[in-house]
């Protein structure tokens, strides 16, 4: 079986860059209007937190959907994010859902 039949599909792989490029571009236009303001600790706390909530809620629904491969990887993805940045844990994600399907699916 050839190894492109085990990697997420364009739509897949698309749709998880397009998260990224969202997510990213939402920090970058905070920090440049923002830039040089003066917040409060509650304040910026909730600017720290509100990227992540919007991220549970779109990965939430994999959660309960049952398909080992998808919380295999939501798992993976969680460990990543909990240690590295958001390109190291896009890209292993991918990786690690490439390399699950390759193994065991």
């Amino acid at each position: 079986m050839p190894v492109e039949s085990f990697l997420p599909g364009s739509a897949a792989a698309l749709t998880i860059l397009g998260m990224l490029a969202a997510t990213y571009s939402t920090r970058l236009i905070g920090f440049f209007l923002l830039r040089g303001k003066k917040l409060s600790p509650k304040m910026q706390n909730v600017f720290d937190m509100a990227p992540g909530c919007v991220i549970i809620s779109v990965i939430a629904p994999y959660f309960i959907s049952g398909d080992i491969l998808d919380l295999c990887t939501l798992i993976g993805a969680a460990l990543l994010a909990a240690r590295f940045n958001m390109f190291v844990t896009v890209v292993g994600a991918i990786a690690l859902y490439s390399c699950l399907k390759i193994l065991f699916f």
